[in-house]
């Protein structure tokens, strides 16, 4: 319990520490922000005059990191305001900085609820800087949690992760993982979370090893402390998952002084991996490390009142073997979303049905789109009516399918038609003349359930007409072409064959 306790005050200590270093939060990330432009001590006052030429007054400094710097700018030409993050690097050209990985990765997100929107992209020959013109939020995770004194609600926590994790699954479909998964670049305005800084990022289809001091360190995944960059995607995951607890707890789980102290840090709530999981980091590093076998706390003591389906999923994207851990595609479909999950179905099915109730029944039948759009309504009316369509697949269908209900209803009858058929006499005196009579229609057809011969023989007085005919021989040695021609009627031996086609005849 001692030894809990200091881990504690140790982690409230770390978060101090951060909380000293980092840019104070601004008041004034919305929009109605004031209009007075601050001077930016970094930029170079030709820089700031060629910005106000491209048509982007800039109107106060958000934030700077160790590539960019982050100012507020208004639009001149429609007034709204947007955040314009302008490179340090210099670059040479246009083409060079339509090429910048994260302007490719920007444009092939976009666009999506939850990536933050690329505006535009504005170049000066004059300095060779290069700034990017995003939609603006109104703050991040770290300036919404920082100075907190009580938990957020469990419905909010619910709703950020989960935008959270679509936004990982999005860029992960995409080819693309983000590597730099941090509060500071979780951006939220209202209800609404969108990711943002992808100067970080990098494909999934790239070979390792990949640069080593990536991430910040307090997010950084196992596998890239402990291997030479062989790293992918399921780091964000795990970025994700420390994210998710700080949201929850109000402080970082893993404030890591360097290194070796974050991997103790890990082990100490997490625990030491099994040996078969350190093998595969060991084959990809330098140097060996052996580390003490230690039983970690566990989470559920840094978070007594997580609720449990919230915990397994934090166990899950917390995994210590990448191969282990959850994915984000999967993560949307955990239980902890579950209600989440069952209310965007419930809002899309009724967006649907009052996109197609709202139609009159004009715009109905000028348009084919709406007219056979699959709806609940349609699948409500299916099999109640007997079908009318004709039996012609030329014929297209512009009716209104809520007015078939009152059409009036026909029986559906077969066309009539007249059949001649021959009338059939025997040269041969011992055989009557048999007539094959036709009223003219087809009988009526009756459901019966059909039965094999085997099973189920046919009348004797079906057959009785056949048995009482005399089949005169055939002395032929070929088949008669044409039983309807007397010429080739049987003289001689051969009454089986000729019963074959006779009786053939018959059933035609």
């Amino acid at each position: 319990m001692m030894h809990y306790s200091k881990w504690l005050i140790d982690i409230k200590n770390r978060a101090a520490l951060r909380n000293a270093s980092q840019t104070p939060p601004n008041s004034d990330w919305a929009s109605g922000g004031s209009v007075e432009d601050v001077p930016n001590e970094r930029s170079e006052p030709g820089q700031r005059n060629s910005e106000l030429k491209q048509g982007y007054k800039i109107i106060k400094k958000i934030g700077e990191g160790t590539f960019s710097e982050v100012v507020k700018t208004q639009s001149l030409k429609d007034g709204k305001f947007y955040a314009c993050k302008t490179m340090k690097q210099s670059i040479s050209s246009l083409e060079q900085a339509n090429n910048l990985r994260e302007v490719q990765a920007m444009k092939r997100l976009s666009p999506h609820a939850n990536i933050v929107q690329l505006h535009e992209l504005v170049y000066d020959k004059e300095t060779g800087t290069v700034s990017l013109i995003c939609e603006l939020m109104e703050m991040n995770i770290y300036e919404y949690i920082q100075g907190r004194k009580s938990p957020l609600p469990e419905h909010t926590v619910k709703h950020y992760m989960y935008q959270l994790c679509k936004s990982l699954e999005h860029m992960h479909r995409c080819g693309i993982f983000h590597r730099d998964i941090k509060p500071e670049n979780i951006l939220i305005k209202q209800n609404m979370l969108k990711l943002g800084d992808f100067g970080s990022c990098r494909s999934v289809h790239s070979k390792p090893p990949h640069t080593e001091y990536i991430s910040t360190r307090w997010y950084r995944a196992p596998e890239c402390l402990l291997t030479d960059g062989y790293y992918s995607l399921k780091m964000d995951i795990w970025s994700a998952g420390c994210v998710f607890f700080e949201i929850m707890s109000l402080n970082p789980l893993f404030p890591g002084t360097n290194e070796l102290d974050q991997v103790a840090k890990i082990h100490e709530v997490l625990g030491t991996p099994d040996h078969n999981v350190l093998q595969k980091f060991k084959q990809s590093r330098a140097m060996h490390f052996n580390f003490p076998q230690k039983k970690g706390t566990g989470l559920s003591r840094l978070i007594p009142h997580c609720p449990a389906p919230a915990l397994s999923l934090l166990y899950q994207m917390l995994a210590y073997d990448p191969d282990e851990r959850i994915s984000a595609d999967t993560a949307l479909r955990h239980m902890y979303f579950r209600e989440i999950r069952l209310t965007e179905k419930k809002a899309e099915s009724l967006h649907r049905t009052a996109n197609v109730d709202g139609l009159d029944s004009g715009g109905l039948q000028n348009s084919l789109e709406h007219l056979w759009r699959p709806t609940r309504l349609g699948r409500q009316l299916r099999g109640r009516h007997t079908r009318q369509t004709p039996l012609s697949h030329n014929i297209k269908h512009v009716a209104d399918p809520v007015l078939r209900r009152n059409l009036p209803h026909y029986p559906t009858e077969l066309p009539k038609r007249s059949l001649v058929v021959p009338q059939i006499s025997f040269p041969v005196s011992g055989v009557p003349a048999y007539t094959v009579t036709h009223r003219g229609t087809l009988p009526a057809i009756s459901s019966q359930k059909c039965h094999s011969r085997l099973i189920k023989p046919r009348e004797e007085s079906h057959r009785a007409a056949y048995k009482t005919y005399y089949m005169p021989p055939w002395t032929g040695s070929e088949e008669p072409t044409d039983l309807r021609d007397p010429g080739q009627w049987p003289t001689a031996t051969g009454t089986a064959s000729f019963q074959k086609h006779f009786v053939q005849f018959q059933a035609d």
